[in-house]
């Protein structure tokens, strides 16, 4: 387990070492934000004092020294454009995001294993063609298409829901649905395939003659061997749910850093950018670390190496 461990930080660093140089070279290739702060009619001399006060003057080797540091020192910089630390823009936007993710993922996951496992029990039903239907057409629409139908039934249609904002449940709503409909889909085939496989496992057979009912089989034998591979899926699948939410924020408003994120790379402020990738960056990975251990408590045979 120690050893382990160990192997899984020094994966981390290479990764987010990795994420950390791209997103630097990238936006160093892609504009100067110091002609967006400079006033359209301003001098040349303007814009270079404005790239001095921003540090944008110095070599590249040096300014990625002083990015790397930063980031070893947890010191992210000032905002470009707000005029403020990025911690204290990540500590305001953060907490949106991650109740955002949070419910979209649960309901992803409540969703789609009950259809899964309902599907598999009932292989070849109505409701197993009605379930593949809605998986197959909710896994191939775009996740803001989804959001913008539904904003256009629930709040202008219908008047139940509030189309954008935050600060109530019933504005989490929607923008949840809408991240975990993009989800769900994955999760329901993948549970609907390993409960298959597993009900006609010889051991289900012997259950099933010992006389055990047959909720108890499903619940008990085969739904905890299911959920191994669905573990897997999800812990992948996090990464599209945080990739995601970047869109579903924009279209509802959501004050969370994929909205940060999407405000700062129009107008190429460099701080918030790499550190707001480097933080996706940092609990995609630590989500997968999760899932690793989570593992062991499903499966005691399962052994990390």
């Amino acid at each position: 387990m120690g050893r382990y461990i160990v192997q899984r930080i020094v994966q981390t660093i290479i990764v987010l070492f990795v994420v950390c140089t791209v997103v630097f070279l990238l936006l160093r290739a892609v504009g100067d934000p110091a002609r967006l702060l400079v006033n359209p009619e301003g001098s040349k001399e303007g814009i270079e004092i404005i790239r001095k006060s921003l540090g944008l003057d110095l070599p590249l080797w040096k300014q990625y020294v002083n990015y790397i540091k930063g980031i070893v020192t947890l010191d992210f910089g000032t905002s470009f454009t707000y005029k403020k630390p990025v911690v204290d823009l990540i500590k305001v936007h953060l907490p949106s995001t991650l109740q955002l993710t949070f419910f979209s993922l649960l309901i992803a996951v409540v969703s789609g294993v009950t259809l899964g496992c309902i599907s598999a029990i009932k292989q070849y039903s109505i409701f197993d063609n009605i379930a593949t239907f809605l998986a197959v057409f909710t896994r191939a629409v775009p996740g803001f298409w989804l959001g913008i139908m539904l904003i256009l039934i629930f709040s202008v249609r219908l008047n139940w829901l509030p189309p954008s904002g935050y600060g109530s449940f019933k504005k989490l709503i929607m923008p949840s649905v809408s991240l975990a409909l993009s989800m769900a889909p994955v999760i329901a085939r993948l549970t609907r395939s390993s409960m298959l496989e597993i009900i006609k496992s010889d051991y289900i057979r012997t259950a099933r003659a010992k006389g055990q009912t047959e909720r108890t089989i499903i619940m008990k034998h085969a739904l905890r061997n299911t959920l191994i591979p669905v573990v897997t899926m999800v812990g992948l699948q996090m990464g599209h749910l945080l990739g995601g939410s970047i869109v579903i924020e924009t279209v509802f408003a959501w004050p969370g850093i994929g909205r940060l994120l999407i405000e700062s790379i129009n107008v190429y402020d460099f701080p918030v950018i790499q550190t707001t990738v480097f933080m996706i960056a940092v609990f995609f990975v630590l989500i997968n670390f999760f899932i690793d251990m989570l593992y062991l408590l499903i499966d005691p045979r399962i052994r990390l190496g």
